[in-house]
């Protein structure tokens, strides 16, 4: 098998092989007594094999077609691995001399993986942020669980912030009702943001049965074209009002998150555990975060777009999940421009990552992986159950290691770069590590 290797451009690279006649026609034959086998045909008796020159006529072509496709995927494969190529993506196949009695040759379009040399991890300045839960914390986030098992009960008081109307509502542009722009017996939360900008803020302050008009406009922004930046007209019926009743911190509702306890105090002592491991892995998200943004811009990759069409393919999917397309819509009707920025991000980074890892020739630890399995069995009434569900399925605790390999990778980038502190709240820990990437 004779073989050749161009690059043409970029990741690119263009592969000729030569394969014998002889083994192609070996593979034709073969292909040829395959089909043939059990094939019924007027004239010859069934079970029967089928003369070779009445085979050849019959299915001839079909049996060189497959074999050929059969043969360069087999020859090609074999060149990768003996010329130690880093295939990225599957190849295209396109025959040049395929002919009965010739050398088969043929080439073979594909990418391979950029060769990366890594920047010195000291370019890279990460500010790491430190955090506490404080008994003010505390106290917000027992008012936020309250609030949200809040029972909403009616009232004849005007609507304040925070508090739920239940209206019936249409809207108008230029006089003319719009599509979509009506409802009735909508529950809506004040101070939500939920609405348009104004049209929480024009109910503030009315009551049951009150009948109001709320002149409003559509960001620019918006998510319908026909929309946006459009001033509209909002006729409001406010059909009810309905204020939080707050539940007391009882057994009752401790026993609602988990807690068998009916002292307040080892209630307190539970959140406060929960929000110091959420602020303990928003504090390693963040560093994460700035780990990564380092990485990429202190180091220059070009994608392989097969790589990049895989991951656009999967973000479709995704998105459709997210909305709740199911079966019904089909992923690839989404322009793939939607995903592509997003998609050579996430290739780059895992690129980037990988390199990381065999430029420091990191395995999974032992001691990162029980320490992750730990940070998850924390969370449950029984950890013991979920260290055993990891350690005895091998397909669950890969997972764990790809993460612990991951996290090992940060550390070890992070070891060599510039990093500051600066200290922050709880809740600005938390709000930041939620925004996206």
């Amino acid at each position: 098998m004779q073989v050749s290797i161009e690059t043409t451009s970029g990741l690119q690279r263009v592969m000729t092989i030569g394969v014998p006649a002889a083994e192609v026609e070996g593979k034709v034959t073969a292909e040829l007594k395959r089909i043939s086998k059990g094939q019924r045909v007027n004239g010859f008796r069934k079970g029967k094999p089928l003369p070779p020159a009445v085979a050849k006529r019959m299915f001839g072509k079909q049996a060189r077609y497959e074999a050929i496709y059969q043969q360069m995927q087999q020859s090609f494969f074999k060149a990768v691995q003996d010329e130690n190529v880093k295939l990225a993506g599957m190849p295209t196949f396109e025959p040049t001399v395929d002919e009965d009695g010739k050398d088969l040759e043929f080439k073979a379009t594909f990418e391979v993986y950029p060769e990366i040399t890594l920047a010195d991890f000291g370019s890279i300045e990460v500010e790491q942020k430190t955090a506490t839960v404080t008994d003010a914390d505390l106290d917000t986030m027992l008012d936020t669980l309250r609030k949200q098992n809040a029972k909403w009960e009616e009232s004849a008081e005007a609507a304040a912030d925070g508090d739920q109307v239940v209206i019936d509502f249409e809207g108008f542009i230029d006089g003319e009702a719009f599509e979509g722009g009506a409802a009735k017996g909508y529950s809506l939360t004040l101070g939500s943001n939920s609405m348009i900008p104004g049209f929480e803020a024009g109910l503030v302050g009315a009551k049951a049965g009150e009948e109001k008009t709320l002149d409003v406009a559509f960001p620019e922004d918006y998510h319908k074209e026909e929309l946006k930046g459009k001033p509209a007209q909002f006729k409001v019926t406010v059909t009810a009002v309905k204020k939080p009743q707050l539940p007391e911190l009882n057994e009752e509702f401790f026993k609602g998150f988990g807690v068998e306890t009916a002292d307040e105090a080892e209630f307190k002592t539970e959140i406060r555990k929960n929000m110091d491991r959420e602020l303990a892995r928003a504090l390693r998200s963040l560093t994460k975060q700035q780990v990564i943004a380092g990485l990429v811009a202190a180091n220059t990759v070009e994608a392989p777009s097969s790589l990049v069409d895989q991951e656009i393919d999967r973000l479709r999917k995704q998105a459709v999940q997210q909305f709740g397309g199911g079966q019904q819509l089909d992923p690839n009707m989404l322009p793939a421009e939607l995903f592509k920025d997003q998609a050579e991000r996430r290739v780059v980074i895992g690129l980037l990552m990988n390199a990381v890892i065999e430029a420091n020739e990191l395995t999974p630890s032992a001691e990162k992986v029980a320490e992750l399995i730990e940070e998850v069995a924390a969370t449950y009434q029984d950890p013991e159950e979920v260290r055993n569900y990891y350690n005895s399925n091998p397909q669950q605790k890969s997972q764990v290691e790809a993460l612990a390999l991951e996290e090992q990778a940060v550390e070890k980038v992070l070891a060599g770069a510039k990093i500051s502190q600066s200290e922050a709240t709880y809740e600005e820990v938390i709000r930041a590590a939620n925004q996206p990437a």
